[in-house]
């Protein structure tokens, strides 16, 4: 699968060595061809990590030998999440990099996540071209005496740390005074070592760490949304935490759960740290259209304007330069900030909701994360999903679906990222996924069964069809 992050595939079957080498090949010419633009002949520099999955090892050796021979130089640090790809790509000062984790995507899935000059994915002008070269095969191919070469880096988690620590506004000495304790999930993913080191480092020192072994082999669905999340939960209430903290395996979403074990959600990460955020640095905000409508109230309540782009991280980057925001993100947890950086970013989600929950407790003392759930505004949400195969052709649905609704006053339409379809009281959006063969329907509405039966009424519609 292309999309504007990158390729993503199944390794064996659609991921294949002459896929990944061909991908490599176009995104290292890619990198020449603008560096001879800027009348820069530099070898372009790449930084190059990935999260835990087995297969990344062979994968990053392949891609790291590509790269050379395309005559870049590689920085490679091993095993680090995505946000600290996307910074080290910054520190360096290097041409791109390249970020080999399927994110959220079973262990069978890998994938190569491609980024600019700017630490960020490609934009839709560079994956296009990207794209051109790919198809034509009009590759650059260094010769045996232009080799690139290649440096490790392995100090990068102290590096995104102390980044995420020099975050305006945040009082890390006053946060330390807390003495939460805190159960930490990270799936055995690329935050197994950050993450308690980020929580240490915030003077967090009584840690229950499960799934904090970078095996790459998942205990369990990776993704970090309810219904993967049950035994974690559990775990949470179980151990007497203050919350605990949920990160997919390239830590760009993160997920919070409450003391009781009730999730606080994925949805809320961004909204909490938006509602600290903006008390602090006022401008407008940006989340993607399939995230809850809580972000919007909370502008409205700081008196800020609140903008939606389509899914997806380099959309809602764009969306974000162009209106100037301060703070934006998506709902499946990812926070985007851009005083640190332009990326989703697990650890400055945690830096915020935890500078978030201390400003509560200032002012309730005895109050935990469930009643700081509780002082945001309430939604519900529903998640499903609808396998793609020949005989629904989606395109033609959701017209036809886009049609329907559009002939009622009262209902906004939008057909910007699929449809999505704004009622007074809720809403729906159906849209084909970036990373999955599947059409996604999110609904939300302010009961959890209201907008249960929002999205199995519209499931129902795409089957029937």
């Amino acid at each position: 699968m292309v999309s504007i992050s990158g390729i993503r595939g199944i390794i064996g079957e659609s991921l294949t060595p002459n896929v990944i080498s061909d991908f490599t090949q176009a995104y290292a010419t890619l990198l020449r061809h603008k560096r001879s633009e800027n009348s820069d002949s530099k070898s372009p520099l790449v930084v190059l990590g990935r999260d835990t999955r087995p297969s990344g090892i062979t994968l990053m050796e392949f891609v790291q030998s590509t790269l050379v021979q395309s005559g870049c130089n590689v920085i490679n640090l091993g095993v680090a999440t995505t946000p600290s790809v996307e910074l080290a790509v910054l520190d360096e000062k290097a041409a791109g990099g390249i970020i080999l984790s399927a994110s959220h995507n079973p262990l069978e899935w890998n994938a190569l996540k491609l980024l600019n000059e700017l630490g960020e994915f490609l934009t839709a002008d560079e994956s296009n071209r990207l794209l051109s070269i790919y198809h034509s095969k009009k590759f650059h191919l260094a010769q045996w005496n232009q080799f690139g070469m290649t440096v490790p880096r392995d100090e990068i988690n102290d590096f995104h740390i102390r980044k995420v620590l020099s975050i305006p506004s945040v009082d890390t000495t006053k946060l330390a005074k807390r003495n939460f304790k805190i159960l930490i999930d990270a799936v055995n993913g690329a935050g197994s070592k950050i993450i308690p080191s980020l929580c240490r480092a915030l003077g967090f020192d009584n840690l229950v760490e499960i799934s904090c072994k970078p095996t790459g082999i998942f205990p369990r669905n990776p993704e970090p949304i309810e219904e993967n999340l049950i035994e974690t939960q559990g775990l949470t209430a179980y151990h007497q935490c203050d919350f605990g903290i949920v990160v997919d395996p390239d830590v760009d979403r993160v997920c919070f759960i409450s003391e009781d074990g009730s999730l606080f959600g994925e949805e809320y990460s961004l909204v909490a740290a938006a509602n600290f955020w903006l008390k602090h640095h006022r401008g407008p905000v940006v989340s993607n259209l399939s995230s809850s409508r809580a972000l919007k109230d909370i502008a409205l309540k700081h008196e800020v304007p609140y903008f939606a782009s389509k899914v997806g991280e380099a959309h809602v980057i764009e969306k974000m330069k162009a209106v100037n925001a301060v703070i934006g993100g998506e709902g499946n947890g990812g926070v985007i900030l851009p005083d640190c950086h332009y990326g989703r970013d697990a650890l400055v989600g945690i830096v915020l909701f935890l500078a978030s929950f201390d400003e509560f407790l200032s002012q309730y003392p005895t109050a935990r994360v469930s009643d700081f759930k509780k002082s945001l505004p309430h939604y519900e949400m529903a998640k499903q999903k609808v396998k793609l195969n020949q005989e629904i052709q989606i395109d033609s649905v959701l017209d036809r679906i886009a049609n329907k609704y559009q002939t009622v006053s009262e209902n906004t339409v939008s057909t910007e990222d699929g449809v999505k379809i704004d009622f007074p009281d809720k809403w729906v959006h159906l849209r084909k996924s970036n990373t999955e063969p599947i059409i996604r329907i999110y609904a939300e509405a302010k009961t959890k069964s209201i907008a249960d039966t929002l999205a199995d009424s519209f499931r129902n519609e795409i089957i029937s069809t």
